[in-house]
């Protein structure tokens, strides 16, 4: 059993050119909690009150807002909506909607869909008082409902926006999603067939990250063995770009400290090219700090594959081939990213104060690449310091170096786990900036409520 009520349902929302659009983007949220897909439809005066950007982000599919428009694959979009849709939910409706439906004009694409669909509708005016009052609009109303049969969920009594009071306020939203609840019954599902409704899409993403610097390592450090050959690693750096694109997409500033890459870096990114990982090390030291001492970036994600081991010396010239081949002497690299975060936190190695903490404290995420098993990851975390360590194992088919995809297991320093699906990189980077984003947001929210 579910107390999803529209589970299963495509539900296409209707939005025209009343002050009330606004409330359109919380009656999209509530049609989902009950389990619905939404399509929305925008007058061309709604967007001026929302702009389609709101609706898709949070619809996940594309928004109607021009009658001729062509889906991706070069469907109508109205007319698929119309066809697939379960029930049609206008609202808030304006006087013009109402007088266009009971005319049968389609002069836009909400009169449009409601006129080429056999769904059922819902009508929720939304309007000044003497509008909603005028002979007009009741004999409108009136057609609507007796001759159509659509349902009608009368506006309510209150303040509008003109300052007076009266009827014309769009009615209260759980309300409405009962008339659509209603309208639906038990008839079946329209279009069970995804391929038949219109195409999910990955929605545009809210600029949660406007006014932060994030920092990306990418790609693979490596070790000189002589001035031809190195110790290096198979990362193509496509994890750490799909991080760095993800989040100037989002708002923030970017810098990318890149080492060996196979992969083009995003425009907007300020790129800081390595080779080592001394070289690394330094350039991520030199952006811990700003001039004035405060915090140089707002959070590290430390997706660069770091070589684990270098020579113990490098020849100044090529060595020569020789018969009995040759045995290089290794020693550890510095574990940069432990480094960084004992230098945020003012910490040495024991975890003990022993230096000034950078402030605003620097969300630290870590990356690990296992082979067969992940259970040395929350160990990791620990030696680290970070505040998320996203492990992989990259013998897994799709899940290694080079690929397009990743699954990943999210794990955090209070011992929470995510493990992820199979999903393409950005998605996993998506994953990864959503609570980097909250995390900063409530750094910030913390830091407001403890000033004196």
């Amino acid at each position: 059993m579910t107390d999803e009520r529209l589970g299963g349902r495509l539900i296409a929302l209707g939005v025209t050119g009343s002050i009330a659009a606004y409330k359109a983007v919380e009656l999209l949220r509530l049609l989902r909690a009950e389990g619905a897909e939404v399509a929305v439809m925008l007058s061309p005066a709604a967007t001026r009150f929302v702009g389609p950007l709101t609706f898709a982000a949070l619809s996940r599919h594309p928004v109607e807002s021009d009658i001729l428009a062509l889906l991706p694959d070069g469907r109508i979009g109205h007319i698929v909506v119309a066809d697939s849709a379960d029930a049609i939910v206008v609202a808030p409706a304006t006087a013009h909607f109402l007088g266009a439906m009971a005319n049968g004009l389609a002069g836009d694409v909400v009169t449009a869909t409601v006129l080429a669909s056999a769904a059922p509708v819902v009508v929720a005016p939304a309007m000044d008082g003497d509008m909603w009052a005028h002979p007009a609009t009741q004999a409108n109303v009136a057609r609507l409902r007796d001759a159509f049969g659509y349902g009608i969920v009368e506006p309510a009594a209150g303040e509008l926006a003109s300052g007076q009071s009266g009827v014309g306020r769009l009615a209260d939203l759980p309300e409405i999603v009962d008339a659509v609840v209603a309208a639906v019954g038990s008839t079946p599902v329209r279009a069970p067939d995804p391929s038949r409704r219109p195409p999910l899409v990955d929605g545009p993403r809210d600029t949660d990250l406007a006014g932060r610097h994030i920092v990306v390592s990418a790609g693979g450090t490596r070790e000189a063995i002589d001035p031809v050959r190195f110790i290096g690693n198979r990362s193509t750096g496509r994890m750490g770009a799909a991080i760095a694109t993800a989040a100037l997409e989002r708002g923030a500033r970017v810098t990318v400290v890149a080492a060996n890459l196979e992969v083009m870096l995003p425009d907007g990114a300020e790129v800081i090219h390595v080779e080592s990982t001394a070289e690394l090390r330094a350039a991520l030291l030199r952006l811990t700090h700003r001039p004035d001492g405060t915090a140089g970036f707002d959070a590290l994600v430390m997706a660069a594959a770091v070589a684990d081991f270098r020579p113990v010396g490098t020849a100044d010239t090529k060595l020569e081939r020789a018969g009995t081949g040759l045995t290089l002497q290794l020693e550890p690299t510095p574990d940069v990213l432990a480094q960084l975060a004992r230098i945020v936190r003012g910490t040495d190695s024991d975890g003990e104060a022993t230096a000034q903490a950078v402030e605003p404290r620097p969300y630290l995420v870590g990356f690990a690449a296992e082979t067969g098993s992940l259970e040395r990851a929350a160990e990791k975390l620990k030696r680290k310091g970070v505040d998320l360590l996203v492990a992989n194992d990259v013998a897994e088919a799709g899940s290694g170096f080079g690929t397009d995809t990743n699954r990943v297991s999210i794990l955090t320093l209070e011992g929470g786990r995510d493990d992820l699906p199979l999903l393409s990189k950005r998605q996993v980077a998506d994953r990864l900036l959503d609570r980097i984003a909250l995390a900063l947001d409530a750094r910030d929210a913390d830091a407001q409520t403890s000033k004196p």
